[in-house]
């Protein structure tokens, strides 16, 4: 049988990357049947959206999809095509390992971390309010009478974050079952509800009560400023971290500079009706088409889709091929030399045939 998988390639440096892995899910003898769909810059010129509506169809229609990285402005024009689809999808949950493989330049070698963050809320639900304009200034005006002693005025600009019981309560049970059928030994909450006692006080109250209903997981709570702190000096200590939208986003890009960086860095966005597998790292436009880019952030994206549709044997021989390949420290790209000017480094397809390779000899 043959997995219908939706594939996008992105922007940027995304579709050398999207190839690359794409010859290796195919080399582990797992039979898909590609749906090449499209989205970022590159087709928001061709029909005026960066994420056209039959991209959004076949992901529901799927249930299933990887994605290169796409481009995401800053400060101006479409918000994230990477957060449109998650709500279009209803993918409440991001998941981002963070896991050391040996060959990797960091001095933490004992780092395996899973990050579960809330997708669908908080900060990044978008809900803000342009300074000057009228919605802005009703707001300021409400402040002001419930908070005198604010110092807000025309000039300032309003964003809403919203906290919900529903939202926190599944991506709490979300991170329990995970680390339960993972075989993970602790959950950990992130939050601020010292300072934000209704949103993230909310938070909190609701881990605490469903982590009742998981007594063979341990279970704790951090503020998020002492868990950057934590992760630094003893990330050995945590497992499954639990965490709103922005905390997780922050702390995610924490845990993977603890490994190595975004080049080793895969992700989930994982729903009740379907899952979207990328890169945690961007698109990188300004080498596009070098083939210089490192794949294995997305090829480890990959080793998760394969897990999640039950291809337990693919996924552990990609793995293994990836690490083999990143230990050996030869068949990589750039980035992951002890010197970055290393004239042996491979390119982005060259890792990819590097990893085939390696395959076929493990017995794909």
């Amino acid at each position: 049988m043959a997995y219908r998988v939706t594939f996008i390639p992105g922007d940027g440096t995304g579709p050398e990357l999207a190839q690359a892995t794409k010859r290796v899910l195919d080399a582990t003898g797992v039979d898909f049947d590609w749906d090449v769909q499209e989205a970022g810059v590159d087709v928001m010129k061709e029909v005026g959206t960066p994420l056209p509506e039959s991209t959004i169809e076949s992901i529901l229609t799927n249930k299933v999809g990887i994605k290169g990285p796409i481009t995401t402005p800053v400060g101006t024009g479409f918000r994230s095509v990477n957060v449109a689809l998650r709500k279009a999808c209803n993918l409440y949950a991001c998941v981002r390992p963070c896991k050391y493989y040996e060959g990797v330049r960091t001095k933490y070698k004992d780092v395996n971390l899973v990050y579960i963050r809330e997708n669908t809320e908080d900060l990044y639900a978008g809900i803000e309010y342009e300074e000057g304009t009228p919605d802005n200034l009703r707001l300021i005006e409400f402040i002001k009478e419930t908070h005198p002693d604010a110092s807000l005025g025309p000039r300032t600009g309003i964003s809403i974050k919203p906290i919900s019981v529903e939202s926190s309560e599944r991506i709490v049970r979300y991170a329990f079952e995970y680390a339960r059928d993972n075989g993970r030994k602790k959950v950990t909450a992130v939050h601020k509800a010292n300072i934000m006692k209704f949103t993230d006080g909310l938070f909190l109250a609701v881990a605490t009560e469903v982590a009742k209903n998981y007594p063979d997981i341990e279970f704790e709570e951090r503020i998020v400023d002492n868990m950057c702190m934590q992760l630094v000096q003893k990330p050995e200590l945590y497992d499954v971290i639990v965490l709103p939208n922005l905390y997780g986003d922050v702390l995610s890009d924490l845990g993977a500079g603890l490994v190595g960086g975004l080049g080793v860095a895969p992700g989930a966005n994982i729903g009740t009706e379907a899952a979207l597998f990328e890169p945690t790292h961007g698109s990188a436009p300004k080498y596009a088409g070098l083939n210089k880019v490192n794949p294995m952030a997305m090829m480890l994206s990959g080793v998760m889709m394969l897990k999640y549709l039950k291809e337990a044997e693919a996924a552990d021989l990609m793995e293994s091929a990836i690490a083999d390949i990143i230990r050996e420290g030869t068949s990589v790209t750039y980035d992951m030399k002890p010197d970055r000017d290393d004239p042996t480094a491979l390119g982005t397809a060259e890792v990819a045939t590097a990893v085939i390779e390696r395959m076929k000899e493990l017995g794909a």
